[in-house]
């Protein structure tokens, strides 16, 4: 059995997570890069503008992700 590198497995992560934000808020969240502390991503959709883009990107993907990678520090947003 072949382990899945923790990249792809945040990648499928990220892509669960922005098939939600789509379809229930119109929004959507794409893998950037991750460094092997910092998990990179883009907000788009009605994400953009939202005055809860903060809210979206630490209280939701940052803690969905903190819940399956501990080990990873921080979850920053590029534009």
């Amino acid at each position: 059995m072949t382990e899945v590198p923790i990249e792809q497995q945040l990648k499928d992560l990220i892509e669960r997570l922005s098939a939600y934000i789509e379809q229930y808020h119109g929004g959507s969240v794409e893998f950037i890069a991750f460094d092997g502390k910092i998990l990179k991503v883009r907000l788009g959709g009605t994400c953009l503008g939202c005055p809860l883009l903060p809210t979206t990107l630490h209280g939701w993907v940052e803690g969905t992700v903190k819940q399956f990678f501990p080990q990873i520090e921080k979850v920053e947003s590029e534009l």
